[in-house]
């Protein structure tokens, strides 16, 4: 065997190998999961807040803490990034009940006290119990779905099955599938990856008001891929551009709350008449 045919068949055996590797341990990069103890206490100053245990099925237990306003305007449900537990998300729940919004906040399967094995399926069968037990108390029209990063792929599959008042999507992601090609770009992610958890696919569906907060400056997941959905279902959807704004950072810009102000106290979108608008103008050829 010459060098250069046994070369291709080194690289060969390599790329096979870590195929598999990324097959069986992608769980790893996506999820960045904290553990909790069953008997960890929280806190959070000035809120008050109850926690929930929801068993969905034998050995699948989904926990959840629900923040609490008196007089509440409606009630978001916030889906997290993927990193730590809501014991550290908890902080932001301030953001909506300042404004008079109830929060609940959940740990999907394997992040603090929930547990169960994690599977795409499994994960958006859970949310969608949670979303049903959540229907039992509150009508559809004062919930509002919110997801963060990780967590936006799977509010916009809930508001596509749904009928939820609004959807907010904070720095969301086409697919996982296109974030990963972005840094594995050899891999043929359509065959190994577990979880490709389709946006792109789910957002067409949503027949709610598309609220898209993203910042211009997102190394992680390009400002542009929030652009490429806001195309998707035109008709639904308004992007909010924080200027600047990276991944993880923009809840320190004031811009952002401004938005999410604006956003939560928004009334439904009137249809408009093209006979009292300029909808019909069209300029003259010359």
């Amino acid at each position: 065997m010459s060098y250069w045919a046994l070369g291709i068949f080194i690289f060969i055996i390599i790329y096979i190998l870590a195929n598999v590797i990324l097959y069986f341990l992608q769980e790893r990069f996506i999820f960045k999961a904290e553990k909790l103890p069953s008997d960890f206490k929280f806190d959070y100053e000035n809120q008050i807040f109850d926690e929930y245990n929801i068993e969905v099925d034998p050995g699948v237990n989904i926990n959840g803490i629900h923040f609490k306003v008196r007089k509440p305007k409606g009630v978001v449900l916030y889906l997290k990034g993927n990193s730590r537990s809501i014991k550290g998300w908890g902080k932001f729940a301030v953001d909506f009940t300042r404004h008079g919004f109830d929060v609940l906040m959940v740990d999907y399967r394997g992040y603090g006290k929930s547990t169960g094995k994690r599977t795409e399926k499994g994960i958006k069968k859970d949310l969608q119990y949670v979303y049903d037990r959540l229907k039992e108390q509150v009508d559809e029209q004062y919930i509002t779905l919110y997801g963060r990063s990780l967590g936006s792929g799977f509010a916009t599959k809930l508001a596509s099955s749904n009928n939820p008042r609004l959807l907010i999507l904070d720095a969301p992601y086409y697919s996982v599938k296109h974030i990963t090609k972005r840094f594995l770009p050899i891999m043929p992610m359509s065959l190994i990856l577990r979880f490709p958890v389709k946006t792109y696919r789910w957002i067409e569906y949503v027949k709610c008001p598309i609220k898209i907060i993203h910042g211009t400056s997102d190394k992680l997941i390009p400002f542009k891929t929030s652009v490429k959905l806001s195309k998707i279902n035109p008709e639904w959807t308004r992007l909010y551009p924080v200027i600047d704004g990276g991944h993880n950072n923009l809840h320190t810009f004031p811009q952002y709350h401004r938005f999410l102000e604006e956003i939560l106290h928004s009334e439904l979108p009137k249809e408009i008449d093209p006979k009292n608008s300029s909808l019909n103008f069209r300029r003259k050829k010359v």
